[in-house]
């Protein structure tokens, strides 16, 4: 395949997420949450697990521990007898005690709304604090680059980057800003129906026509080893 112009590349992309966004109209988050304090807890519980996987947990988890305040004071042990389900629970718990703690201590109680603030919290990276930030308060600052996210970009020929990081600074260079605030949420949902890890459906893919991976899906990937 030719190298690919920046102008065609970024017309490429805002067809993908126009397509994204008739596929996907008003998608909202599988994750169940009521305010930004249960959401910065549950996007940190979601890392390398399921969304089901967290929202079966966080209903205890929240009505033992609802705001900062309750959780800064609770036993990590505790809170992993709660979380133990779902991966990685042992330093999710500590995670979660130690984020609440800072809430507390340095932010008054409430989750901060910036993305420096969110990111000085125990265990919340970009990905977590542009989800926050979206989700939250309505402030789209990046695009949160999941495993789905970096395997769509990637696959789409957005990117060649071997790092979610690195991937969100390359589609924030091709995708309108103006488009960024939907982008992980449509994605997530493509990656789970159609652009699977192991079997992405390539035969019935809406954006074959424009992807250069179709019917090779892994082509990028193979290069990056």
């Amino acid at each position: 395949m030719p190298r690919e112009s920046k102008k065609s590349k970024r017309e490429r992309a805002t067809e993908i997420c126009r397509r994204m966004g008739e596929l996907y109209p008003g998608v909202k988050s599988a994750l169940a949450f009521a305010n930004p304090f249960e959401l910065v807890i549950c996007v940190l519980l979601s890392a390398q697990t399921t969304d089901a996987g967290v929202n079966r947990v966080t209903p205890e988890l929240f009505s033992r521990w609802p705001d900062a305040e309750s959780m800064a004071a609770a036993d990590p042990v505790e809170v992993g007898e709660v979380i133990h389900s779902i991966g990685f629970w042992r330093a999710k718990s500590k995670h979660c005690v130690e984020t609440a703690q800072m809430i507390v201590s340095d932010f008054g109680g409430k989750v901060p709304g910036t993305m420096e603030e969110l990111c000085q919290l125990p265990g919340v990276g970009r990905k977590t604090a542009n989800i926050v930030l979206n989700k939250a308060f309505g402030v789209v600052d990046g695009i949160a680059v999941d495993t789905h996210v970096f395997r769509l970009a990637t696959r789409f020929g957005l990117t060649r980057a071997t790092t979610p990081a690195a991937a969100e600074k390359d589609l924030l260079d091709v995708i309108p800003r103006e488009l960024w605030g939907n982008v992980n949420e449509e994605w997530i949902h493509f990656g789970r129906d159609v652009c699977t890890a192991r079997s992405p459906k390539c035969a019935e893919c809406p954006m074959a026509d424009i992807c250069p991976s179709a019917g090779q899906p892994d082509r990028y990937f193979k290069r990056k080893k």
